[in-house]
């Protein structure tokens, strides 16, 4: 069951909790009775799409976010309840108004070019990195006004309102803390240190071979003694699906990130006697597959227009032809599961090609030669062999209304430039992370705010509506639960009622992964999550 984060509003402290800590963050244990962990080693790991960046504090991209996460902390990890741990931040107190929170870092932290880490490097990284080039951090961290560091190891966090959602959001998967020496004076996105990071976490980055592997290797000056338990990562970009698979069923490789084999093999790989397919561990990402619109480009400032569309894609049939069961239709922007903040009652588009073709006549687009009455064209996201599929049923649904649809197809550092810095689409499929509160994964694909040229993942279709603005930025400041959770309901409303976007399919992402791995996090971000924890069993 996937639970929504709760902040507890009162003075707290948590001591680290060393092995303990990791104990609780839900790990696998072995897999059978009597293994023991073997240290060393080398990990293998299938990755694709290959990632256009390496620092996932600037780069979000999930491909980008398995590897960081190997490289960098964060101030806490979450736990399998959400709870926060200790990571970078060894220690903290909430004010009893929320409107500040102490962190107390760790003594023993270094980068891994020998310089010191200290609370400067967290005043860098929120204020300087997170609130200006995260694609959602102005969102998440809007309140956040200020970053005291009164000592190099006590970082002070002020806000001017509370902000329970920054804690779902301080997870290092999510906010990594950046050297300020390396980054300080420059632009982010573009600093050469993004595709050879420094960081503080348990493994090192050693080479970036493009088009064929990234290297990492273990920390020995690493903080959490004894970790991390391997000597080596190896991140092997393979870019067809069939490859993959046989890849790991060979044991050339041991891991698989986010999605890492056609959904088509997921039901036999579950029988394999070597591999687990594994869903666990992607509950923090809420994972949703959408269809947007550029809302920049005529016909598609015209509702109509979306509505039509709307009512000719099935979603049910598009859940089992193309996902193979691993997704349900979704109602909004918000999975059904995230049960606090949930509207079952917002505008609906049932399919209902009829209706949709009604609904284009209505808007001028009447069927000319052929039978076509428009043609676009579409960008899938650039994620794989499924995602192309599901464009495809996307142009036999459009073909039957008189749309013809042109599907357009690129590497991910390309894909990422044609949506969020051209913005060179027709219309444009992908996945988005809802994350545990919608303040921090859902509002960035709504609000005018998050139109940020060149930042990935962010207003794509660029829909700027005062309607949307207003009740998204009452969300940021309400203070009062009940209050926030009626607007998070509004909200929901209101995006299925503008329609500048339709969510289509609440995703169950899966990793597959050999049996003999131990120490696999199922924590609420664990399919990101660093493997310092992993070794083989024996």
């Amino acid at each position: 069951m996937h639970r929504p984060f709760v902040w507890l509003p009162t003075r707290r402290s948590l001591l680290a909790a060393g092995t303990a800590g990791l104990a609780a963050a839900g790990l696998s244990r072995g897999a059978r009775a009597g293994d023991v962990a073997k240290p060393g080693g080398t990990l293998v790991v299938v990755l694709d799409p290959e990632p256009a960046g390496l620092v996932a504090g600037i780069s979000i991209s999930a491909p980008a976010v398995a590897v960081s996460s190997n490289i960098f902390d964060g101030l806490v990890v979450l736990d399998e309840t959400f709870t926060p741990r200790p990571q970078l931040a060894e220690s903290w107190e909430t004010s009893r108004d929320g409107l500040s929170i102490t962190f107390r870092l760790r003594k023993d932290v270094s980068w891994h070019d020998g310089k010191p880490f200290t609370s400067a490097d967290v005043q860098y990284s929120l204020i300087e990195v997170t609130k200006k080039t995260h694609p959602r951090g102005n969102a998440v961290f809007a309140n956040l006004k200020a970053v005291e560091t009164p000592d190099p190891h006590t970082a002070v966090f002020r806000f001017s309102r509370p902000s329970p959602v920054v804690w779902a959001a301080l997870e290092g998967t999510e906010t990594q803390i950046l050297p300020r020496h390396l980054y300080e004076g420059t632009n982010p996105i573009a600093n050469p240190w993004t595709a050879k990071p420094i960081g503080t976490g348990a493994f090192v980055f050693k080479e970036w071979i493009r088009g064929d592997r990234i290297v990492l290797e273990r920390n020995p000056n690493y903080w959490d003694k004894g970790r991390p338990l391997l000597d080596r990562i190896v991140f092997r970009t393979i870019r067809d699906a069939g490859s993959r698979t046989a890849t790991l069923e060979a044991g050339e490789a041991q891991y698989g990130a986010m999605n890492p084999v056609s959904l088509a093999d997921t039901e036999r790989l579950r029988g394999s006697a070597d591999l687990t397919v594994e869903t666990r561990g992607f509950e923090g990402s809420a994972p949703m597959y959408f269809f947007d619109f550029n809302m920049r480009r005529k016909p598609f400032d015209d509702i109509r227009v979306r509505q039509a569309f709307a009512h000719a894609l099935d979603r049910t049939a598009l859940a089992r032809t193309i996902w193979y069961g691993l997704a349900e239709p979704a109602t909004g922007p918000i999975p059904s599961y995230q049960k606090a903040f949930y509207n079952p009652d917002t505008p609906q588009y049932a399919f209902d090609p009829k209706k949709a073709e009604a609904l284009l006549d209505e808007a001028g687009l009447k069927r000319g030669p052929g039978g076509v009455r428009l043609r676009i064209d579409h960008v899938p996201c650039a994620y794989g062999d499924d995602y192309i599929r599901a464009a495809e049923f996307y142009r036999q649904a459009l073909k039957r209304i008189g749309v013809e649809l042109r599907v357009r197809t690129f590497d991910l550092p390309t894909y990422l430039r044609v949506i969020f810095t051209d913005y060179d689409f027709d219309t444009h499929s992908a996945w988005y992370s809802a994350y545990p509160d919608p303040q921090i994964g859902v509002q960035r694909r709504y609000w005018s705010q998050a139109i940020k040229k060149g930042t990935p993942s962010s207003n794509a279709s660029q829909v700027a509506d005062p309607d949307l603005d207003q009740v998204i930025e009452a969300i940021q400041v309400a203070g009062d639960p009940s209050e926030r959770n009626a607007l998070i309901r509004r909200f929901q409303s209101v995006a299925q009622e503008k329609l500048p976007s339709i969510n289509l399919l609440e995703l169950k992402f899966f990793r597959v992964y050999a049996k003999n791995l131990d120490g696999i996090s199922f924590a609420p971000f664990g399919g990101y999550q660093s493997f310092k924890t992993v070794s083989t069993s024996v």
